[in-house]
């Protein structure tokens, strides 16, 4: 049972990488009515895949692997907590934005967007992929036991 956790923990966070990568993609063109609904795709799947990261995240944590006495002792996994947590609530920007456009690509037209907001939107996306590269760091710094700070 362990090895499926850690298997869909995996895809779920490899899953949550491409989708921002989509986006990321998206974003750099011109904004179109069949664009803007791609985008739209690419940040449900990266919600729905960050959701499926902490869920079955916590599930290791608690059931599965060291234990939740080993883990919340470990400076790297605190770190990716917080990592994690940041990078959702970058998230959210994107995330509204890509929810207002509702109403034009309902009326068939292409969501207005300044190019300031567009590049706004690629720098939130491209901060939140950079984040997530130190939070694999921290990951493989926790696997390894560095930080681990013994309790008392």
């Amino acid at each position: 049972m362990t090895s499926l956790f850690a298997f869909l923990h995996h895809v779920a966070a490899f899953a949550l990488v491409a989708a921002l990568a989509v986006e990321l993609a998206l974003l750099r063109g011109e904004l179109t009515a069949s664009r803007a609904p791609q985008l739209m795709s690419a940040d449900r799947i990266y919600g729905i895949s960050a959701g499926l990261v902490l869920i079955i995240g916590f599930a290791r944590v608690f059931y599965f692997e060291k234990g939740a006495h080993y883990y919340f002792h470990s400076i790297p996994f605190i770190a990716k907590l917080a990592l994690f947590l940041v990078v959702g609530l970058l998230s959210i920007y994107p995330t509204l934005q890509f929810i207002s456009w509702r109403g034009d690509l309902r009326q068939g037209r292409a969501p207005a967007i300044t190019e300031d907001r567009r590049r706004r939107l690629r720098s939130v996306v491209h901060l939140q992929l950079a984040l997530i590269v130190v939070l694999i760091l921290c990951a493989a710094l926790m696997a390894r036991g560095i930080g681990y700070v013994s309790p008392s």
